[in-house]
Formats: C-alpha cells, structure tokens, sequence
C-alpha cells in the first residue's frame, strides 16, 4: 500500500523506536518480526515525512541524528499513549486482544507453558501468540526492548518501579547428588566439599547468585565444569561425575535423569529465587493479573505437587504465592 507523503503513521514511529534501540536495521526487524528492507522504508518514509534525517544508518550501531534525539522522546510518549488507549479499550475483555508477545522462563516450557497457551487461547479467541522462551535475564532484556508484553521470570532485585509485578513461586534451590553418594549418617557438607561441583554458569544471573551463597556460607568447593544446561548437568551428575545445585524445576527438567539421582535441601543456608509474572503498566489494565491467577492454577497442578511428592523437603518450601 502507498502511504500519502507527509503523513506519520503509528507503524513508522513503532519502526523508529525499535531501530533507536537496536544494533543495526536487521536487529530492529526481527524485533518487529518484519523484513529489513520494510523496516528501512519505512524509515525513510518517515523521515521524509519529517523532512529531516532521523538516524545515521552508514554508522553501526546507527546514532540517532539531533533530530532523532529530540523525536525520540516524542515517539517514546506516543507510543506509550497507544498503549495505553488500546488497555483501556479492553480493559476486561481479553478477548478483544489481537496479539500477546509472550515470555517465559525456560524452566517452564515442558509443563506449563502449553497449558498456559491452550488456557489464553480459549480467552482470547481472536489472538495472535508470539512466544520466546529462554533464561530469566534473556526475557526480560526483551520485556525492557518493548520486545515482549509480558515476561515470566525470575525477579530480579534492582527491577524498575514502571512494571507490575505479579509474584508466582518461591523456587528453592537444593542439591543434587548420583546416588548413593550422601549416606544417612555422613556430614552431607563434609562430602560435598570433597566431591567437585558441577556448576550452573556464572554467565547467568541464577549462576551468580549460586556462586554468592556459596561464598557467603563459607563453603569452597573445587569445579571443573560450568554448563549453562540443565540436560547437560543433570547427566553428568547421574553419572557420578560431581554433584550441583539447582532449583527443583531446573531438576525436574532433565526428567529422564531423575531416578537416578538424589536431592536434598541445602546443608548450610536455604537459598531461593521468586519467579513473577512482570508486565508494562500501559498494559491492558486486567490481564496480567487475570494471567497470573491463571498461572498460579498451573503451577501448582503441573509443576509443585510433582516436586513435593518428589522432594517432601520441600513442603513449606516451594510455595505458590499470592
């Protein structure tokens, strides 16, 4: 369709802001889910539009122009009010939502996350659903790149106050040993410490905060592998190549693995992360929160009862919230 010189449409500002705050045009279009070559046409028919140049694309990444500060900031604010024009157009209809870009937490995606979909496209009968999964910090970079409208998470501490947050699962984290490793009467710290670790990766958030306690509860062990997978871990311990800690939907993932392993709480103090449904308040007013009563149901059936029933240590310990 040929759009009528010197008009501005909500689409080219929406193309603008994503190619403001990504590396290159390609980034900004997989953003979007468009075509590089719209993306830059777009841009130029606003530009034109504008009679002025907005970014300067021979440069990587592209730097705005002053002219592109300065629309930037208008842009921001108009699209925040579309957004807020559209959650107060459906606010209490879900239905009425056309599409829903959807985050979730990796830990997820074997359980819930199919129920989830089957249970919000009943609801949402007219709805188109782009789902990501992926580690906790990877969804929420999206969440903040206006990538996503809604993130399930681990919650981080320094989160922003313009989100709402609707609190899910405590997870605690625990042990996980082959078995026969840890006897009833052994010092389960003393054996710990004299067996190597099989460390979930520093590179993410969840393997920092591992690595923190650790140090915090003087607890020095020796590791010689640092894998980002929970597959890839819960293997390597089943086959008696070192012990890890994780959180019990980190174990229950490598399902296959599980009878040939044992956990156990942590010998020293209990550590934990929250996971939470996070969403932009110009979102439609209801959703989230109608999603995480949603959720909450699933969790509960799909993922909590399994581990107590598993792991009865972790009665009181892995909780629904709210």
């Amino acid at each position: 369709m040929v759009e009528t010189p010197g008009k501005i449409t909500l689409w080219q500002i929406e193309v603008f802001v994503a190619a403001a705050e990504e590396p290159s045009i390609t980034a900004a279009a997989r953003r979007l889910g468009a075509s590089p070559s719209a993306v830059s046409q777009q841009l130029s028919n606003l530009e034109t539009a504008l009679g002025t140049p907005l970014l300067n694309r021979a440069e990587r990444p592209m730097p705005l122009t002053p002219a592109g500060e300065l629309f930037l900031r208008r842009a921001q604010t108009i699209l925040n009010e579309a957004a807020q024009a559209t959650a107060e157009l459906t606010v209490n209809d879900m239905a009425a939502r056309v599409r829903l870009r959807l985050g979730v937490v990796e830990d997820f995606d074997a359980d819930v996350t199919p129920a989830l979909l089957m249970q919000l496209a009943e609801t949402m009968p007219k709805a188109q659903f782009l789902l990501e999964t992926g580690a906790s910090h990877r969804m929420l970079d999206q969440l903040e790149a206006r990538a996503l409208d809604v993130a399930i998470a681990a919650e981080p501490e320094d989160l922003q106050p313009d989100y709402e947050v609707h609190p899910l699962l405590v997870d605690p984290f625990i042990v996980v040993t082959p078995k026969r490793m840890v006897r009833d009467k052994d010092d389960m710290l003393q054996v710990l410490r004299q067996a190597p670790l099989i460390q979930y990766t520093s590179r993410h958030v969840m393997g920092r905060q591992i690595a923190s306690h650790l140090a915090r509860s003087n607890v020095v062990v020796s590791h010689r592998f640092e894998l980002d997978n929970y597959h890839a871990i819960m293997a390597m311990v089943a086959k008696g190549e070192g012990w890890t800690i994780l959180t019990p939907l980190g174990a229950m993932r490598a399902k296959r693995f599980i009878d040939r392993v044992e956990t156990f709480a942590l010998p020293f103090a209990p550590l934990s992360r929250r996971i939470s449904l996070i969403a932009r308040r110009d979102m439609a007013q209801d959703m989230p929160a109608q999603m995480a009563t949603t959720l909450r149901a699933l969790i509960k059936s799909e993922l909590v009862e399994f581990c107590q029933h598993r792991m009865p240590f972790l009665e009181g310990q892995m909780q629904v919230l709210g």
